[in-house]
């Protein structure tokens, strides 16, 4: 019988001490792993891509500022996300706005700072039009392109299908005066992102080549410049058994000689490149302490303080099979089997499972702390974080063997603030 690992560490902090001071449900980041992500895929990708940190992946303002001093840029899609990146140092000309519901308010701040406008559809572009007269300014706008094309091989594919996101390509061929109907409108480019948690290396160069071949051709339909083309990201992470991380001297050997290609013919124009899970995902834990266990029908529960509502990916959402992201238990060895455990939140419902039937030891009891690995993207902020009014979990970064608290916990009066209360009588 081999004894299982013993207490998990974080920069040679153990997790016991971290839940020790800052409590469970827990969050806790891995600055050195953000680190090697960002520096591992930097130092071989093509000096001339642009590499962008796409907020929504983990908008916390450390983590933002954190990769911003590794030399990232800032992709946001939402007024917070942007004052967000302003507030961890990105300068103006390192953003890009991007998402399909933008609300005046999003296009007006855009504008009075010149942050380039990735532009999702003719009545968008109308209203960024109307906005920049109204300031007395030119808009700075990338077009997002829905291709007429799809690659296969991502977890979600936002290509050749009907689609909220971007403007079909049918369309934009359709419309050759577009950027000239629009003249408070100064469109410098075109971005398409084709879906997300590739993993294969030659569809990724497969995609980015497929899209720069798009660019040039709506360049010279629409008559307009390529300052800039974004080829969208989506690499993946490997979560699930059988699934494999990328290789990143793989990847950067079949992309960077289509960027260099690309490079050649158009020496001017600022290639950009989208990264988010991949860029956080790995460093993430996600902490919780068993608060019961139990047995139920013939299968094993340990029911702890924290769930689905703070950690709704590992549900499984979009997938047809419930797959468990990687667990383990963090606080301890043991020498006990392994044996199938449920491992459920403090939710109401039997949807708050993070863990079906995960191989942990049978002696797992109250007390214990078991943790999701690979969970710092789409964590707290994609997931339903209020519901029975728990609120959000404590967040911490270790960075430089030092632990920092970058968010604080929801306690029950931080819930009901914003809350009004009338008197009703009676």
């Amino acid at each position: 019988m081999s004894e299982s690992p013993g207490p998990h560490t974080v920069q040679n902090i153990t997790v016991t001490e971290l839940a020790e001071r800052f409590g469970t449900p827990l969050y806790v980041y891995d600055g050195d792993v953000i680190a090697r992500q960002f520096n591992g895929l930097r130092e071989l990708l093509h000096p001339s891509v642009e590499m962008f940190y796409s907020l929504k992946a983990n908008p916390n303002i450390s983590i933002c500022a954190l990769l911003h001093s590794l030399g990232a840029r800032a992709e946001v899609s939402s007024l917070a996300e942007l004052l967000t990146a302003q507030r961890a140092g990105v300068p103006a000309d390192q953003i890009m706005f991007l998402g399909p519901g933008k609300s005046r308010t999003e296009i007006t701040a855009c504008l009075k700072e010149d942050i380039t406008v990735i532009c999702e559809s003719f009545g968008e572009l109308a209203l960024i039009d109307e906005v920049a007269a109204g300031l007395g300014t030119h808009a700075r706008v990338v077009l997002r392109v829905n291709p007429s094309f799809a690659v296969k091989g991502g977890g979600l594919t936002m290509g050749g299908k009907p689609r909220q996101f971007g403007i079909d390509e049918d369309a934009l061929m359709a419309a050759p005066d577009l950027a000239a109907r629009h003249t408070s409108v100064r469109v410098t480019g075109f971005q398409a992102y084709m879906g997300t948690r590739f993993l294969d290396e030659e569809v990724i160069a497969e995609n980015s080549g497929r899209i720069l071949e798009l660019a040039e051709r709506l360049s010279e339909r629409l008559n307009v410049p390529l300052d800039v083309v974004d080829v969208g990201g989506g690499l993946g992470v490997a979560y699930f058994p059988k699934e494999r991380d990328l290789d990143v001297a793989r990847l950067t050997e079949r992309l960077n000689p289509v960027f260099e290609d690309f490079g050649a013919r158009h020496p001017g124009t600022r290639l950009v490149m989208e990264l988010g899970r991949y860029l956080v995902g790995h460093s993430g834990l996600y902490a919780v302490e068993v608060r019961y266990t139990k047995e139920s029908m013939g299968e094993r529960f340990a029911v702890a303080d924290g769930g689905t509502n703070h950690h709704m990916a590992a549900v499984g959402i979009g997938s047809y099979v419930k797959r468990n992201f990687p667990m383990r238990l963090l606080n301890r060895a043991s020498a006990a089997e392994n044996t199938p455990w449920n491992v459920t939140g403090p939710l109401c419902t039997p949807n708050d499972t993070i863990g079906k039937a995960v191989e942990l030891p049978a002696d797992l009891g109250p007390g214990d702390i078991v943790g999701v690995e690979r969970s710092g993207a789409y964590g707290p902020t994609a997931s339903p974080v209020y519901f029975l009014s728990h609120g959000y979990p404590a967040e911490v970064l270790v960075h430089a063997g030092e632990a920092r608290l970058i968010r604080t916990r929801d306690d029950a009066e931080a819930m009901l603030a914003p809350q009004i209360r009338h008197d009703f009588g009676g």
